[in-house]
């Protein structure tokens, strides 16, 4: 009898979860075994929504956004009753092992599966770039290229019209995605989650920018600062005169979610996906399958969860000399 394994995606949809789910999947019958595509994520383990997968179901998805399997809520699962029924339902089909493409939420979740002595491999995949165990997560590099494109299509609009524009990216607490998207923008100022904010200091740079005769200026704001676009754009509205320049501001949002994904996303999530079956093919459980000096690795989730990775201070450095 042939061995089956099930993989699902779950948490926020990343560009690049597909590939992640063709690599498993092709990989998986590649080693004689009977894969399994879970829908919705959790949700779907506890509605027992499997459904088997063959080569050509993962067929002409590489490029696609967002996630064939569908991703969902589920806080059912958060209780132990609730992965007691997943287990069951995974025991039923004869699943025994299970691979989680997601981000931080969702290998919380693989982690207290695992706990409970359900073999689980994760895959690190969310655009926030939080995950500690691998130094860039599936969707990253799609995301930042589209906050860039975002930047560089507003740089135009404001020099025709000498006004400033604050550009809110998402990544939840995590800077990542501000503090790369302001650097490669050329961004003026940044704000992060890591870093308290200074908005009379970004006034200052915003009005010297102005008398130095510059015809546009731009702030990468993280959703997740102390101060994101909505508290910079009140600040700014009692400092208007001092300014110079007119300010707007637009928040990117969910649109770093979508499209699809760049070749970088593709390949990681080809390695990664491949990685997450070449572990349970070693019987190694209970990891998290990431990216770390180019190789890919595992990292015991005992080590990663609960925790949040560090921003890259030379990234803040950078930041600061070439503003």
């Amino acid at each position: 009898m042939n061995k089956s394994i099930a993989v699902l995606t779950s948490g926020g949809d990343a560009p690049g979860m597909n590939a992640a789910i063709r690599a498993v999947v092709r990989t998986g019958i590649k080693n004689g075994w009977d894969v399994y595509g879970v829908r919705n994520g959790y949700q779907g383990l506890i509605n027992g929504q499997f459904e088997r997968m063959t080569t050509r179901d993962v067929g002409g998805i590489l490029q696609r956004g967002g996630t064939i399997l569908g991703s969902a809520r589920c806080l059912e699962f958060t209780t132990v009753e609730g992965r007691a029924l997943a287990i069951r339902n995974l025991n039923q089909r004869g699943v025994e092992a299970l691979v989680v493409i997601g981000g931080n939420g969702s290998q919380t979740g693989a982690y207290e599966l695992n706990k409970m002595g359900f073999p689980v491999v994760g895959v690190a995949s969310t655009i926030d770039n939080d995950l500690v165990g691998s130094e860039i997560t599936i969707g990253v590099d799609t995301a930042l290229n589209i906050a860039l494109e975002a930047i560089d299509r507003l740089k135009t609009t404001a020099s025709s019209h000498q006004r400033a524009f604050i550009l809110e990216v998402m990544g939840r607490k995590c800077g990542y995605l501000a503090l790369t998207a302001g650097l490669a923008g050329g961004a003026e100022a940044i704000t992060v989650p890591e870093r308290e904010t200074d908005p009379e200091q970004i006034a200052e740079t915003l009005r010297m920018s102005y008398e130095h005769g510059k015809n546009h200026a731009l702030i990468v704001a993280a959703e997740g600062a102390d101060y994101n676009a909505a508290k910079l754009t009140e600040f700014f509205k009692e400092h208007r005169d001092r300014l110079g320049f007119s300010v707007r501001s637009t928040i990117l949002g969910h649109v770093q979610r979508g499209g699809e994904p760049g070749a970088s996303d593709r390949i990681l999530a080809s390695r990664l996906g491949c990685g997450a079956v070449q572990a349970l093919v070693r019987g190694e459980y209970g990891v998290l399958v990431g990216l770390n000096q180019n190789k890919v690795t595992t990292t015991p989730y005992e080590e990663i969860v609960g925790k949040t990775k560090e921003l890259d201070s030379d990234l803040f450095e950078l930041a600061r000399l070439l503003d």
